[in-house]
């Protein structure tokens, strides 16, 4: 960063920025570009390859609703595994439920040390909770491999760039679907779809060329700026994203879960799409 403003360059037509309070780490890992910065109404920013992945402010949005509306709608997951998500929010949400285990597959361990570092509030102690799993290790490989067995399977990924474009092939969502139990579900981030469009409906396509059920939901977090984020998902019964509200409602209770963003009505309505994204699954 060469001035206080920070300009994203994800979209040649479109660009935000934000303005840079104070720069907290700068440099490069093995795969890419990092930078974190505070901003005073995003919170510290976590920024790769040009692109910011999440803010302290605005993370929940992304967070809660990429391991809350999989594995309250599994309804008994004792094993989940998370492919990327260095940052380790999607491991804090995930593990405010009853798990066995939760494995987390990162190829860029100098993110993780980023973020325990600078931006802690993130994994809010995640990564030091016994039932976590953390292995530093390319998921490509690991899902093609292993025999190990989930109930879910988030996939955390950057934008479909640099080291994250492995993780959008066909093949990749074929091992995961391998990975997973009888009524397993999958779910990827599938980009914000009004600038994105290709990426939600390329993921819908690999879900539904692989699982009995595949649908798209989206939230909507702020700094993805342009409108709705999209998840794909893909799962080997319809049964769990049938679950009605009330059940849901009542595995909500029971975990005593709190949240900021995800709630019953929001896991059931935001599998209701705009009609410009619902054209992309036709």
């Amino acid at each position: 960063m060469t001035d206080r403003w920070f300009s994203e360059t994800l979209y040649p037509e479109f660009r935000q920025s934000l303005l840079s309070e104070e720069i907290l780490f700068e440099g490069r890992t093995a795969f890419q570009e990092a930078v974190v910065f505070r901003n005073a109404l995003f919170g510290r920013v976590l920024v790769l390859d040009g692109v910011i992945q999440t803010t302290e402010a605005d993370e929940f949005c992304y967070h809660e609703m990429i391991a809350h509306v999989p594995i309250v709608a599994h309804g008994d997951a004792k094993r989940v595994l998370i492919i990327g998500g260095g940052d380790g929010g999607a491991l804090r949400e995930a593990l405010r439920h009853p798990l066995e285990r939760a494995v987390m597959i990162e190829l860029d361990e100098t993110v993780v040390r980023i973020c325990r570092e600078y931006m802690p509030a993130l994994s809010g102690g995640a990564f030091d909770d016994p039932r976590a799993d953390l292995r530093f290790m390319d998921g490509i490989r690991y899902v093609a491999e292993t025999d190990e067995r989930y109930d879910v399977i988030i996939v955390d990924s950057t934008d479909p760039i640099g080291p994250g474009e492995v993780l959008f092939t066909r093949e990749f969502y074929a091992n995961c679907a391998r990975c997973l139990t009888g009524r397993g579900v999958l779910v990827s981030q599938g980009g914000v779809t009004f600038m994105q469009g290709g990426e939600a409906a390329g993921t819908y396509d690999r879900m539904k060329s692989l699982f009995a059920d595949s649908a798209l939901y989206v939230t909507q977090v702020p700094t993805y700026a342009a409108g709705f984020m999209t998840f794909g998902w893909g799962c080997r019964s319809p049964e769990p994203r049938r679950t009605g509200q009330e059940e849901i409602a009542r595995r909500v209770a029971a975990l005593d879960l709190v949240t900021r963003y995800y709630t019953p009505a929001i896991h059931v309505a935001s599998f209701a799409l705009p009609a410009y994204i619902e054209r992309l699954t036709r």
